[in-house]
C-alpha cells in the first residue's frame, strides 16, 4: 500500500480537476506578462494531458457509483503513519505531499478497491467455467495474419485437404507449424480467451470458423476431449471458480474500461481524443 499511496496522482499533483472553463482569465499575473486560463490548460494538456485526463473522468465515475467515508479515509491514513513511524513526515517530504494530498491519493485507492470488488458472477458464467475447467483439449491450429486466407484455408480444409500439411504451408505460429499445427494437451486458460472459448465449444473433429486473437485468425480443431481427473462436481467447484471469475472480472484496467463504457465518454478536446482509446479496446 505505500507506493500506491505515496505515488502522488497525477490530478492530486497539479490540482487542475476543476480547471475546465479556459479562457482569458488571469491565472498569474507577473512582471514579464501574464499567464491565462488558456494557456495553462495548454501547458496541462502538454504536460499530462491524457494521463490526467483519466483520473479525472475516472474519478469522476467512481464517485457517481460509490461512497468513500471520512471515517475510511482516516483509517487507511492511521495505517500508513503506524507502517511508517517515525519516518512518516520525511516520507512525504520525500514525496513532495502534503498530508490533504495523501489523503487525496487514499481516498482514490479506496474508490478503485470498491469499484474491482463490486463485480457479479452469474450462475451461467459458474456453469461455462466449470464444462470447460472439468476438460482437457487435444487441437492444433494453423495461425494466419488476416481473414480472407484463414477463410480461404478453412475451405480448403471442408473440401478434404490434409489439416497438417495446410499447417506446415500457411501458419505464421513457428512453435507448432512444423508438427502440423499440434498443441497437445491443454486445459482452460491456457489459451488466450478467444481462442479458448472458441476451442471449447468446437465437438470432435470439428473445424472452426476463423477466430480472431492478437496473434491473428486461427483454424482451430479439436481431436480428443477427456476429463480432468479428480475435478469435482459443479457443487464441489462452486466458490473456487466464482472466485476465479471474479479475480479476472476485478482487474483494474477491465473494470475500468467496463466504467468508461457504461460512462459514454466522449472526448471533445481533438487534442486528447485518443485518451481513452485503449480502455475502450478492452
Amino acid at each position: 500500500m505505500k507506493k500506491t499511496l505515496f505515488a502522488l496522482t497525477v490530478a492530486a499533483s497539479i490540482g487542475l480537476a476543476a480547471c475546465s472553463n479556459t479562457g482569458d482569465e488571469v491565472v498569474v499575473s507577473t512582471s514579464v506578462g501574464d499567464v491565462t486560463q488558456e494557456e495553462f490548460y495548454n501547458s496541462m494538456k502538454e504536460i499530462a494531458g491524457d494521463q490526467l485526463l483519466q483520473q479525472v473522468v475516472v474519478e469522476k465515475i467512481l464517485n457517481d457509483k460509490y461512497k468513500v467515508t471520512d471515517k475510511e479515509i482516516e483509517e487507511e491514513l492511521a495505517t500508513v503513519k503506524e507502517q511508517y513511524g517515525e519516518g512518516y513526515e520525511a516520507a512525504l517530504a520525500q514525496s513532495n505531499l502534503t498530508e490533504e494530498m495523501l489523503k487525496t491519493n487514499i481516498r482514490f485507492t479506496l474508490l478503485q478497491e470498491k469499484a474491482t470488488k463490486d463485480v457479479e458472477v452469474t450462475d451461467e458464467e459458474i456453469q461455462k467455467y466449470y464444462d470447460q475447467a472439468s476438460q482437457e483439449l487435444n487441437a492444433r491450429h494453423i495461425l494466419v495474419e488476416d481473414e480472407e486466407t484463414a477463410k480461404e484455408i478453412v475451405k480448403k480444409l471442408k473440401d478434404g485437404e490434409d489439416f497438417a500439411a495446410l499447417a506446415k504451408e500457411n501458419s505464421v505460429d513457428t512453435g507448432t507449424a512444423e508438427k502440423g499445427g499440434e498443441l497437445g494437451w491443454f486445459s482452460v486458460g491456457a489459451m488466450v480467451p478467444a481462442f479458448n472459448d472458441a476451442a471449447y465449444a468446437l465437438k470432435v473433429d470439428e473445424i472452426s470458423e476463423p477466430v480472431k486473437s492478437d496473434f491473428g485468425y486461427h483454424i482451430i480443431q479439436v481431436k480428443e476431449k477427456r476429463a480432468v481427473k479428480d475435478y469435482g462436481t459443479l457443487e464441489e467447484k462452486k466458490e473456487e471458480i466464482r472466485e476465479a471469475i471474479a479475480a479476472t472480472k476485478g482487474d483494474w484496467n477491465t473494470k475500468m474500461a467496463e466504467l468508461i463504457k457504461e460512462a459514454k465518454v466522449d472526448v471533445k478536446d481533438a487534442d486528447l481524443k485518443d485518451a481513452f482509446t485503449s480502455f475502450k479496446a478492452e
